[in-house]
């Protein structure tokens, strides 16, 4: 089985157009959106939702008022102010609470409870390109690369269960604990970056990355036209580093026309660019063919 994650140092950079693409273009395989803070590859695969779990994770202080004795002591304690009073009335605001447990050790009669936080729900879902498993984390909240890890768990199984040969998944943008589980047993990361000096320097951190995890690399500098001297060195700084540079796209206005319409490019007429995405799968597909045999 191969894993392949596209991700990108940032957002912005058509990484999820062109995951979408690929997810149509791919046979035999499950899809997952590892993005979960701001997921939104369901806006052009359109899933249909087949099963729901609810995501714990971390923990909330809460004041058991039949116990609680308005001592004060978890008042004072509380660093981050979170323990509210109101008439006597002692109670925990779980957005400022930041689950550090002191109120809960030293409360004198135990009246405080630390159950696990409900943080958002995972699904696994049916797509017209099959299956898909995504997650939404609530507002605000932590612990995403815990349930990224959890999604690529859920893939697996899934892909292991159907007899699927590959998993595409979309990352997060940036470098942070998100992007560093969604590579996680990757064969191959494929970077999405555009020609601005942001994008570079992003590209650069990411490439670092995957380098640090021994993860082979592929880019795809995307919108090329727009600044061909930054395209220009950041071709020239994937060479001196080894990375495959395996396209070139133009800006092409039917990227926002497939989006508008709840599709994917390479479900359009077909145009210069839908023509590039396929040559860019096909070699993405030959990569990950190779480095599976090394």
């Amino acid at each position: 089985m191969r894993e392949i994650v596209v991700i990108s140092g940032k957002g912005g950079t058509g990484k999820t157009s062109l995951t979408g693409a690929f997810a149509h273009l791919a046979s035999n395989k499950v899809v997952c959106d590892l993005d979960v803070d701001a997921p939104d590859l369901h806006l052009l695969l359109r899933p249909q939702t087949g099963q729901t779990e609810e995501f714990f994770s971390g923990h909330v202080a809460e004041i058991d008022k039949g116990l609680c004795t308005q001592c004060g002591l978890c008042a004072s304690m509380c660093r981050y102010e979170a323990v509210r009073v109101d008439k006597d009335t002692f109670s925990i605001d779980p957005l400022r609470c930041e689950g550090c447990k002191v109120c809960v050790a030293f409360c004198p009669v135990g009246a405080i409870l630390f159950p696990e936080k409900y943080c958002g729900r995972w699904h696994i879902s049916s797509t017209r390109f099959g299956p898909l498993v995504h997650a939404q984390l609530f507002a605000g909240e932590p612990n995403s690369g815990r349930l990224v890890t959890l999604l690529k768990q859920q893939a697996r199984q899934l892909a292991k269960f159907r007899g699927n040969e590959l998993i595409l998944s979309d990352g997060a943008p940036g470098i942070g604990c998100p992007v560093i589980s969604s590579l996680s047993g990757a064969d191959l990361a494929v970077a999405v970056t555009e020609p601005t000096p942001s994008g570079r320097h992003d590209l650069e951190r990411v490439a670092d990355l995957c380098g640090h995890f021994q993860i082979a690399l592929a880019v795809i500098i995307n919108k090329f036209d727009l600044n061909p001297e930054e395209a220009d060195g950041i071709e020239a700084f994937c060479r001196s580093k080894g990375y495959a540079v395996i396209a070139r796209l133009p800006h092409d206005p039917v990227v926002t026309k497939a989006m508008v319409e709840g599709r994917v490019v390479t479900e359009l007429p077909e145009t210069d660019f839908s023509r590039e995405v396929r040559k860019t799968w096909r070699k993405i597909e030959e990569l990950a063919a190779r480095g599976r045999k090394d």
